[in-house]
């Protein structure tokens, strides 16, 4: 089976834990770990500073597009950061346990 993380941010932490709980609630994910941080970024052709709380979702990879939707539904942003990385490894009984508590 194929597993997955995928880096989001959100605006405030009430959006962050909108999120979470919607992907969560969803069974779409086994995990969302949270931490606030500052984001510079390009945006309108100016250069943008924000406080943003960063998302880590874990997951399979077949339930990618059940959190991209997810997080588009919950999402202020117009465009959010949805960024999907393969997970290449890991300890079995942590793979195992992120398989048995999605759908």
């Amino acid at each position: 089976m194929d597993y997955c993380v995928i880096f989001s941010t959100a605006g405030s932490q009430e959006e962050a834990d909108k999120i979470a709980a919607a992907v969560l609630e969803s069974r779409a994910a086994a995990c969302v770990q949270m931490r606030p941080i500052e984001s510079l970024y390009h945006w309108e052709g100016k250069i943008e500073r924000a406080k943003e709380i960063h998302l880590l979702i874990k997951t399979k990879e077949t339930l990618y597009a059940q959190v991209e939707k997810l997080i588009k539904e919950n999402h202020s942003y117009e465009v959010p950061q949805i960024v999907k990385l393969p997970i290449n490894g890991g300890l079995p009984d942590y793979l195992n346990w992120i398989s048995e508590e999605t759908a």
